[in-house]
């Protein structure tokens, strides 16, 4: 954008509007919100009442005029204020993004409805989610093909991503921790609900990995932000528009139909191996990398004991286990007093069988969706870890689908699960990096930490699917250990940027 058009849209930006400044549109909106975002999936806060909001930014990305058949679209960023905030919730309440549509009469959108405000400026103006109505999301689209501010928003493009224009947008059906929406068959856009200050790993990892030519990831072609309160601070992500990757399978979906059919599914695990360790290669290589000695390694240990100690408060059924578990991270923590260390880099953070994907035409796998686990915070989701932790979190996902698929944990199943986990282990030594299976207690323990996040989520969210890491928990807590190599050793086959040092 031009010098003169930046000064053009500056002067023009929507937040010097009457709507966007006026001092009672969140006033208006309250009674509404409080009622509709505890029952989102991406409200962070589920168990405790909200008691209000505060407005962080408003921006009218289409003027939400009262006359005409047309709707308007309000780009928010609020602060959800809850009762008895736990200690990890930011000061003053989460942050949440959220897109309204404004009509004046209701629109044939019933499931997207919120409300209609009593008073202020929206008034008998139907408000719903923006974010299921095609026109504003094609508008949003035709927002990131275009660079520049508007208003307390910034939009950001690749210089050589080609967005073509009038693509229609719809939305992604599935529960999840954020929205998505695909535009034809080219791109699919994420928006984060929950904000918190900083680049987001969704966006910063698969930019890193696309400057180091790594085609496994797709690379993001545009995204937009809130500008940095201060100069030299970083920007806050707060969406990111990918290439989307028609006729491709998630890895998830794969597994389950090989177990219905009693399929093998080694060679995918193997191929999945090799495609994690070769993002492992080129994270390593773009990004920061650190030894962890013993103090990092005793800190990382005391970590996974505060979590485990905390969901066992939270989840009675995990506290017979509680002791047991301890001698995982306890071993941990044991190898840091022994001299050992372990490289520690960028990871993907979230790995699972549902963050891949397989090409119909060349089988060829691709790891989406870098954000991290949302429930963590932006800092812990930043930070160095050994590759390890990506691989346990793989293996758990096999296990779950050998649990959870028609055959319901069967011995079938679950040696079916035993061959693909060692299938995945050998084929990202054979990619370059170190055999996982070689290095015991570091993957004993990040497994353990793993399947306890697990039972911790699934009693919130999905109390059916306890009983998957529940039966980890059992076999971790009776010494099972993850499988060594093929040859029982144990030993180091290969060396990378994950290495153990």
């Amino acid at each position: 954008m031009s010098d003169t058009a930046s000064t053009r849209a500056t002067r023009n930006t929507p937040d010097r509007r009457p709507l966007a400044a006026a001092p009672d549109l969140l006033s208006s909106l309250a009674a509404l919100l409080t009622a509709w975002v505890p029952r989102q999936r991406w409200f962070a806060g589920k168990g405790r009442m909200v008691t209000g909001f505060s407005l962080l930014s408003a921006t009218e990305l289409l003027p939400c005029t009262a006359d005409g058949g047309t709707p308007g679209l309000l780009h928010l960023l609020v602060r959800a204020q809850q009762s008895a905030p736990p200690s990890r919730t930011p000061a003053g309440g989460d942050c949440y993004q959220l897109l309204l549509g404004v009509h004046p009469a209701p629109p044939q959108l019933a499931p997207a409805a919120i409300g209609r405000p009593a008073g202020g400026p929206l008034a008998g103006r139907t408000v719903y989610d923006a974010l299921l109505d095609q026109r504003l999301c094609g508008l949003l689209l035709e927002r990131l093909r275009v660079p520049g501010r508007l208003g307390a928003l910034r939009f950001c493009r690749e210089p050589d991503a080609v967005i073509p224009s009038g693509l229609t947008g719809r939305p992604i059906a599935v529960e999840q921790s954020n929205s998505s929406i695909v535009y034809g068959d080219s791109f699919i856009l994420k928006v984060f609900r929950r904000i918190e200050p900083g680049i987001n790993p969704d966006l910063e990892l698969p930019r890193a990995l696309a400057d180091a030519k790594c085609a496994r990831v797709p690379a993001p072609a545009a995204w937009f932000e809130a500008p940095a309160a201060e100069e030299g601070g970083e920007a806050t992500t707060l969406g990111v528009l990918q290439p989307f990757l028609p006729g491709s399978a998630d890895g998830w979906q794969l597994a389950l139909n090989a177990l219905a059919v009693r399929a093998d599914f080694s060679g995918s695990a193997r191929a999945l191996g090799h495609a994690t360790a070769e993002v492992h290669t080129a994270l390593a290589q773009t990004l920061p990398v650190c030894e962890l000695r013993r103090p990092q390694l005793e800190t990382i240990a005391t970590r996974m004991n505060e979590r485990l100690t905390a969901t066992a408060r939270a989840v009675p059924v995990l506290q017979p286990y509680r002791a047991r578990l301890r001698s995982a991270f306890d071993a941990l923590a044991a190898l840091g007093r022994d001299g050992r260390g372990w490289a520690a880099q960028r990871i993907h953070g979230d790995l699972h069988l549902g963050q891949t994907l397989r090409s119909a035409d060349e089988g060829r796998w691709s790891l989406i969706d870098f954000e991290g686990e949302p429930a963590r915070p932006l800092a812990e989701r930043r930070r160095l870890e050994p590759a390890v932790r990506d691989v346990a979190a793989m293996l758990r996902s096999f296990d779950y689908a050998a649990r959870s698929g028609p055959a319901g944990g069967d011995p079938w199943s679950l040696d079916w699960a035993r061959r693909t986990r060692d299938a995945y282990c050998l084929g990202y030594a054979e990619a370059g990096g170190l055999d996982p299976r070689s290095a015991p207690e570091l993957m004993r323990a990040y497994e353990t930490d793993k399947a306890v996040y697990e039972v911790l989520y699934e009693a919130r969210h999905r109390p059916d699917w306890l009983s998957v890491p529940m039966a980890a928990i059992r076999r971790l807590a009776a010494g099972g250990e993850p499988a060594v190599g093929a040859d029982g050793s144990g030993a180091s086959r290969s060396a990378g940027p994950d290495g153990r040092r």
